[in-house]
């Protein structure tokens, strides 16, 4: 209880601290992260002159620094990073400590370069809001500094594959965010961190480890030390049976491992758990439904094995269930809520009410211990990112597909914003939370899981687990405000529509030249100041009879990606703009939105919310 409330109170305190470096940093941010990226490029050796051809510091244009490689900025137009990505550049050097004055960081990616030294004792106060750090494949050396936890805003710790030694710092288990965490190929010994189950973990090849999954007890490891000492003392007296025994009892030993590893796979230690509630009913809202059990979730799910996730994010991880009927449902196990039972469950009452054509059903949910666990109806054509960006590279979406898809889920954002009681801001649209099923109606996902996670903020906060939401999607305004708005989801729309028009992915352009270093907003920006907007539009959609339709489908996704808020359409608008556009196709059914009394109905809302701050 004592380690909660003082883990509480440390992030309470971080919290604090960012809000004040964000509103301070906008007056200040452009110049020391200027300097920040100068000390670094001076700090270290760079032989294949990466950093010397692409930090250019004489170009004085607002927003230069965003276009050197390896970094990405909070807005393209401000010299303020978000992520600073130089791996595998050959650098050499030290950790660079000039790191500190790029104090918005959020990400950092030095791997796979030739860094060496140790990491620095004060690493927290140099990223104290780094979300992901990746320190692997480099020449570090020492120990793992303990101040790394308090980067209490940390998803992803990569160390691996450098020469550290040491323990790992026990308080690394209490970090919150964590998910991913990586020291292999290093020589650290000692007992490792009790870590939450859901974060994936990867100690190979540190000889001195132990105390986690599948590295034996410390005591076990010190009984064997000991027993080396003795056998090496009576080596003269050992028969070639007893070492044949000895050799005997190691095969032995590996094949019980193995077989133990393989009953227990990695990362569903958490649902062994539940044995015992097995028998607790899960609360369903469709009558028509089977009554179930949290065991016949299990059966559905293979015990939550790993073989049946398909798909995470920051609000949990979601699993194929298949019940025994044939029946095929999602099951979502929500990362770790602050709600208390009753709370949870009033929230689910008002989620299991939230009904939409376009929204993702609800179906039922179930408490066991500290788990919480969603089902939701199956959707067979999975998501829409995948749909647009499958492996191999080719989308077999043609126009009227990518129209029907734009207008369902306009219709059913603009109903949570507009008509919904109470309204639902989404905070993390993107096209990963689109789902299509087998007619390919798209299905709204994840609303209303955002505030699920802190039921303390209910409006202020876009955190979710450390993070404002995909990059690439962000609305730029939630730099400087940190205030969830209707015209935030308006913009994180707008971005899916250009990924729908274009075929191209938010974050890397493929079309675009090798100089360009923006992501799929910006590179909209270049064309449209060129006048070459009508460049973006995906090849394969183009046809002389729906010319006109993708034109003005990508005007409007253009004015939902404008910088200033209050230019944006409504998505209500939004909505009604698509709908002319397919109109000749009958795609819509009955409208069930209700028209906004007024059109600055969102931008009123936005200023009610400042307003309550």
């Amino acid at each position: 209880m004592v380690k909660m409330v003082l883990h509480s109170r440390i992030f309470s305190y971080h919290v604090v601290s960012f809000l004040l470096l964000i509103s301070c940093g906008m007056n200040y941010g452009t110049d020391t992260d200027i300097f920040c990226l100068q000390s670094i490029k001076d700090a270290l050796e760079d032989p294949n002159n990466y950093l010397k051809f692409s930090w250019d510091f004489n170009n004085k244009t607002e927003g230069f620094i965003c276009r050197f490689i390896g970094v990405e900025c909070w807005h393209p137009d401000e010299n303020r990073v978000l992520n600073l990505k130089l791996s595998n550049m050959g650098l050499k050097g030290q950790f660079p400590r000039a790191i500190q004055n790029c104090s918005s960081l959020t990400g950092l990616d030095l791997s796979i370069n030739k860094l060496s030294g140790t990491i620095p004792g004060d690493i927290s106060t140099l990223v104290p809001f780094v979300t992901s750090l990746d320190l692997s494949s480099n020449e570090f050396s020492g120990a793992i500094p303990v101040t790394l936890s308090n980067c209490t805003f940390l998803n992803s710790l990569r160390l691996d594959q450098n020469r550290l030694t040491g323990q790992i710092p026990l308080q690394f288990g209490i970090l919150p965010r964590l998910k991913t965490f990586s020291v292999s190929n290093n020589l650290l010994t000692g007992q490792v961190p009790s870590f939450n189950s859901s974060v994936s973990v990867n100690y190979a090849n540190n000889q001195g480890l132990c105390g986690g999954n599948g590295l034996g007890s410390c005591q076990a490891k010190n009984s064997k030390s000991n027993m080396a000492v003795i056998a090496g003392a009576a080596a003269g007296g050992v028969t070639l049976a007893a070492l044949g025994l000895a050799v005997g009892m190691l095969f032995f030993v590996r094949r019980v491992s193995v077989k133990k590893k393989e009953e227990d796979p990695e990362g569903n230690k958490w649902a062994r758990s539940l044995k015992g509630t097995k028998q607790i009913k899960v609360s369903m809202f469709e009558k028509s439904i089977s009554k179930m059990k949290l065991i016949d979730l299990m059966k559905a799910t293979n015990n939550f094995s790993n073989t049946n996730i398909i798909g995470s994010g920051r609000t949990g991880t979601v699993y194929k269930a298949v019940l025994g009927d044939g029946t095929t449902l999602m099951v979502k196990r929500l990362q770790e809520s602050q709600y208390t039972e009753k709370e949870f469950m009033s929230e689910m009452g008002t989620l299991g009410t939230v009904k939409h054509r376009n929204l993702v059903p609800l179906l039922g949910f179930c408490m066991a211990k500290k788990e919480r666990l969603l089902v939701y109806k199956n959707m067979s054509n999975g998501n829409l990112h995948d749909q647009l960006h499958p492996a191999d590279g080719v989308s077999t979406l043609d126009w009227t597909t990518r129209l029907k898809i734009a207008i369902g889920a306009a219709k059913g954002l603009a109903w949570l914003h507009h008509s919904c009681n109470p309204r639902i801001i989404h905070r993390n649209i993107s096209s990963k939370c689109i789902l299509l099923d087998a007619e390919f109606e798209p299905k709204i996902s994840d609303f209303g899981l955002a505030r699920l996670m802190n039921p303390i903020d209910t409006h202020l906060s876009t955190f979710v687990n450390g993070e404002f939401g995909d990059l690439g999607y962000v609305a730029p305004e939630y730099t400087r405000t940190l205030v969830a708005t209707p015209k935030g989801d308006v913009y994180s729309f707008g971005t899916v529509l250009l990924e729908l028009v274009t075929g191209e992915r938010p974050t890397n352009v493929a079309k675009a030249p090798e100089t360009f270093k923006g992501n799929l907003v910006e590179w909209i920006t270049e064309l449209t100041n060129k006048g070459k907007l009508h460049d973006a539009i995906d090849e394969s959609l183009v046809s002389k009879d729906v010319e006109s339709e993708l034109f003005q489908f990508l005007k409007i996704a253009c004015n939902c990606v404008l910088p200033t808020p209050k230019e944006r359409p409504t998505m209500f608008e939004v909505y009604q703009f698509l709908r002319a556009i397919g109109a000749r196709y009958n795609f819509t059914t009955d409208d069930e939105i209700l028209v906004p009394t007024d059109n600055g109905d969102a931008d009123n809302m936005e200023e009610l919310i400042v307003a309550r701050e």
